[in-house]
């Protein structure tokens, strides 16, 4: 399999070079000139952290996350498979998310296809989609944070939809903000990436 991308996006400079000069986005991307987006090259650690994340604040996910990594030390097929569902909840997750969590450790070698690098989006995002837990919204996180797919844009973000709404009027939910952010193609990506910058300092990582 074609190794995952390590380190910062490869399109990352280009694609900054595109947005600044953008009306709306320009000012937020030279307000944040660093750090890039970049890759881990570790998509089961990633995909968990995106379902301890789902529908649910940014600080109590974090929480449940600091929880499940004091437990497991590491966040591993390996280590998930040696507690049970019920030790997954005493972190926070609710009973459904570990039960996702506990089945995507016995399915992890199969997680990311063996010719990723090569698949459309609409492919990964229907393999991806495959696995219990997955749905739309965590596999364009898995798109962006472990592939580093350069023109990708969540409808169900939340954040993203807030962001494009103190942008412009008209934008009522996320259909309406995945048509606005059609002006950032083929960087899209790094279009979310900044405006989640807009909700929050902190850099979004999973």
């Amino acid at each position: 399999m074609e190794p995952l991308p390590v380190g910062d996006a490869p399109w990352w400079e280009e694609a900054v070079a595109v947005l600044s000069e953008d009306e709306l986005l320009g000012p937020i991307v030279r307000a944040y000139p660093s750090p890039a987006l970049s890759g881990q090259g570790n998509a089961f650690r990633s995909v968990v952290n995106a379902i301890v994340g789902q529908q649910i604040s940014v600080a109590a996910a974090d929480a449940i996350w600091g929880r499940l990594v004091t437990m497991l030390g590491e966040v591993t097929p390996e280590r998930v498979l040696a507690v049970s569902e019920d030790d997954l909840r005493s972190c926070g997750l609710t009973r459904s998310k570990a039960s996702y969590v506990h089945g995507l450790a016995a399915e992890a070698d199969a997680l990311i296809p063996e010719d990723w690098a090569t698949m459309s989006e609409a492919k990964l995002r229907k393999h991806l989609m495959k696995f219990r837990g997955i749905g739309p919204w965590t596999a364009e996180m898995l798109l962006i944070f472990v592939l580093l797919k350069p023109d990708v844009f969540s409808p169900g973000d939340i954040g993203l939809v807030r962001a494009i709404q103190r942008m412009t009027d008209g934008v009522e939910d996320g259909k309406d903000a995945e048509a606005f952010a059609q002006r950032w193609a083929p960087w899209r990506t790094a279009a979310s990436w900044f405006l989640w910058r807009t909700i929050d300092d902190e850099p979004v990582a999973y």
